[in-house]
């Protein structure tokens, strides 16, 4: 898992981590902002409008309601990137990533403007008489640039596992582990069967299902993010000056947190407001494409409330869950993931600035005096022997103990003592051989991230420990309903690719993957998402601007037909 987890860092740091994909993805965005006149502030209310059926023909053809088509195309990007993800991006870029959120949804609502309404406009409909529809259908239709269409397709089925399936039950499982203690398997398991029945009866069952659940679970997470604000209400203006603050500069140091320079606070800002939000990513429009009307662009505007919902409103909430609260700089005692630690040779603390700056340059893969040790490490039990640093979270670990399952009692670990391997500061954590072999755990206090980190926030409210219910309920709503969308967006690019023929044997991989991951390395799942995330987003971004021109037209006759009409 570690050498996977390698070649997927290497990868994602030629794509999304790459110093030129934020610039593509907010340029796009940008470009058309001024090209169509800031269309998500001329929109904004008319948008609000369509949404409520107010102008939709009772003839139009499409499967769902403006508002179901919302709604499923929320719970596509209501997940855990706004849970999960929005904690992951604080705890490596600090209060400033969340600025370059917002940037990505402002200049995002306009490029999910565009992609929606040109789906829209291309849809086709499939044998079994639904509507199918996406950028895979503009590029083939309008383009004839079928190579790039089937490009976009795959990347679709790819994505939906990247991005929609795995990292959803993953975070699921881990929440319900750590607030009801219930096996991961046990929660994958339960939720792959109700998860193989919702998605067998197509886009109507899952537009009736998310139309319900979305308006639901956003109440529920909404109040419960407030009462964390409210109680901590005297840090929510600093908490909003660091933001703007540091958004230029990079994250200062704060308690356990180690700073992290402007080029983090921005990649990982921009990442994880591409993750949540989707918009230029080219997943919407599938959904947006059922939606009953005759009219692409009146779509196109009701995905224009999609960014400002996602991240405006509910990511925003997190954020200032997490940095009101103080837990995203504060060390909790937890187990180590192999890919979020390091060992490094000598002794350092985050008192000393110079011990600070080594190791954020070593993170970073910059010159550094700190170096990931190598050769042979002696534990003696349970507590590492010599002068050594554990790093994990990007943070320095405390009390750091290295454990062992019990052979008397699976249910208990005991101290281990014996000799680990380390390389370039990776702990080899696996001892003995065949039977014998047996896997090292490393826990102790150091900074944590993803959905623990805001489970953790949300106890620091009015609600105390409930709070982290509150959490553990809206993950598993807002990621299952997730996995619902992104269910039916690779079953309509398996439809492109191959046919009807392609949707059964797609969904019952879907489910088994959905399982799997259940139980999977957490970070492994965030690094495939952040991979399968960018190969998606490309082909989609080059399709719309290619277009740009159409658009505008499409546009203009959208007004000029809505004034003769109404």
């Amino acid at each position: 898992m570690d050498k996977l987890n390698e070649i997927l860092l290497l990868i994602d740091s030629f794509l999304g981590s790459a110093f030129w994909f934020p610039y593509v993805l907010l340029g796009v965005g940008i470009f058309f902002t001024l090209y169509l006149k800031f269309p998500q502030i001329r929109y904004f209310r008319h948008a609000w409008r369509v949404v409520t059926g107010k102008y939709t023909s009772k003839d139009a053809e499409g499967d769902t309601t403006h508002f179901q088509a919302l709604s499923t195309a929320l719970s596509g990007t209501v997940g855990t990137g706004n849970i999960g993800g929005v904690a992951l991006a604080l705890s490596i870029g600090g209060p400033a990533a969340l600025f370059w959120m917002w940037m990505t949804a402002f200049f995002g609502m306009t490029t999910k403007f565009v992609e929606v309404t040109l789906s829209h406009k291309y849809r086709v409909k499939a044998e079994d008489g639904t509507m199918a529809g996406g950028p895979m259908y503009f590029m083939d239709r309008r383009l004839n640039m079928r190579w790039l269409a089937i490009l976009f397709a795959i990347a679709t089925v790819v994505c939906s596992f990247g991005t929609g399936n795995l990292p959803q039950i993953n975070n699921i499982a881990q929440g319900m582990e750590a607030t009801f203690g219930v096996n991961p398997m046990v929660t994958g398991g339960i939720l792959a069967v109700i998860l193989a029945l919702v998605i067998i009866g197509g886009i109507k069952r899952i537009a009736a299902i998310t139309s319900k659940v979305v308006p639901f679970m956003s109440v529920l997470y909404i109040a419960g993010a407030l009462a964390v604000i409210f109680y901590n209400i005297e840090n929510v203006l600093p908490s909003f000056i660091a933001i703007f603050q540091d958004a230029f500069t990079g994250s200062a140091a704060s308690g356990g947190f180690l700073g992290a320079a402007f080029s983090y606070a921005f990649t990982k800002g921009v990442a994880r407001g591409l993750y949540s939000n989707e918009a230029g990513q080219g997943s919407a429009p599938i959904a947006h494409a059922s939606a009953k009307g005759n009219e692409p662009v009146s779509e196109g505007m009701v995905s224009i409330l999609e960014p400002f919902i996602d991240t405006i409103i509910i990511c925003t909430l997190t954020g200032l869950v997490i940095l009101s609260s103080g837990a995203w700089k504060e060390k909790y005692d937890n187990y180590f993931e192999g890919a979020d630690m390091h060992i490094i040779s000598g002794v350092y603390t985050d008192t000393s600035e110079d011990n600070r700056q080594a190791i954020v340059a070593y993170l970073n893969g910059g010159e550094s005096g700190a170096q990931g040790a190598n050769g042979v490490l002696r534990i003696e039990n349970g507590q590492l022997q010599g002068e050594y640093t554990v790093l994990n979270a990007r943070s320095i670990a405390e009390d750091v103990e290295f454990v062992v399952v019990d052979p008397n009692d699976s249910a208990k670990k005991v101290p281990f003592s014996g000799v680990l391997n380390v390389v370039n500061g990776k702990l080899k954590r696996t001892v003995g051989e065949g039977d014998n072999a047996q896997e090292v755990h490393v826990h102790g206090k150091s900074l944590i991230h993803s959905a623990q980190l805001t489970t953790k926030a949300f106890t620091k409210g009015f609600f105390g420990e409930w709070g982290q219910y509150i959490v553990a309920i809206g993950l598993l709503l807002f990621a299952f309903s997730t996995t619902i969308a992104w269910s039916y967006y690779g079953d309509r690019a398996m439809i492109y690719l191959v046919g009807e023929s392609g949707v059964l044997p797609y969904r019952i991989l879907f489910v088994a993957g959905f399982f799997w991951a259940s139980f999977a390395d957490t970070t492994l799942i965030w690094n495939l998402a952040s991979v399968a995330i960018v190969i998606m987003t490309l082909p989609n971004l080059l399709g719309i601007l290619l277009l740009h021109k159409e658009m505008k037209e499409t546009v203009k006759e959208y007004w000029e037909n809505f004034n003769k009409n109404h």
